[in-house]
């Protein structure tokens, strides 16, 4: 395969960023689905906060069904399933139809979870696809440039979602790592002095908790 295009790595880079928030987000709601459905009303609003994204709900289980599952709810994490759609339909040639069927079948299982009242065996299987989505690009993609552009993707929006969700330092070094290890292999572009900033904050930290606007700001400064 020739140079990618720039058009094709945006996709690439996308596509890795948004199957990695379903993915993300998806194992969150495994450990707060019953805290949730529980606790007092409003419990979500930490929630909104942490993601940066609008408290639009007015109960718990609201808040449950439309973010997960609401197509007409930006936030949602079908909407981000689908846009991960959108990205890997115009990649076909690049991933493969194997690859893409996994992400098909993620959207799918997605779908008719919205039917249910008891989604989370389902949502397991989304899941057990996302996984399956990333076994078979390592073995179905042809092109080095492709897997680690979709790399890149994959762990800035890990290494985002554990700095919003304030995960343990330790956790925060060993994705700032992987992210390190592909952006240096991926033909792409990418603010150096972001990426050290982020590295100075998340490495040499001795452990102390991190400035997360300012790891934040670093991140999304890597490829502006």
């Amino acid at each position: 395969m020739g140079i990618i295009s720039i058009e094709n790595a945006d996709h690439l880079y996308w596509l890795g960023r948004y199957t990695e928030r379903v993915y993300t987000t998806l194992r969150v709601f495994f450990h707060i689905y019953d805290q949730i459905i529980e606790q007092p009303e409003g419990i979500y609003g930490e929630y909104c906060e942490r993601l940066n994204i609008p408290n639009i709900y007015q109960s718990n289980r609201q808040f449950v069904q439309s973010y997960l599952f609401e197509e007409e709810n930006p936030d949602s994490v079908f909407s981000n399933m689908k846009r991960a759609y959108d990205n890997a339909i115009v990649l076909r040639n690049e991933l493969s139809s194997t690859v893409l069927s996994y992400i098909q079948l993620a959207l799918d299982t997605m779908a008719a979870c919205r039917r249910t009242t008891s989604p989370l065996l389902e949502l397991q299987q989304v899941l057990d696809y996302l996984l399956a989505f990333w076994g078979a690009a390592d073995d179905y993609v042809e092109a080095e440039d492709c897997r680690n552009i979709l790399k890149c993707g994959k762990y800035v929006e890990r290494l985002d979602l554990c700095i919003r969700l304030n995960y343990h330092m330790q956790d925060l070094e060993k994705e700032y790592r992987k992210l390190l290890n592909r952006i240096q292999k991926a033909n792409l572009s990418y603010n150096e002095e972001s990426l050290k900033c982020l590295g100075e904050m998340i490495l040499n930290g001795a452990g102390q908790e991190i400035d997360h606007q300012e790891a934040l700001r670093c991140l999304y400064g890597l490829f502006r």
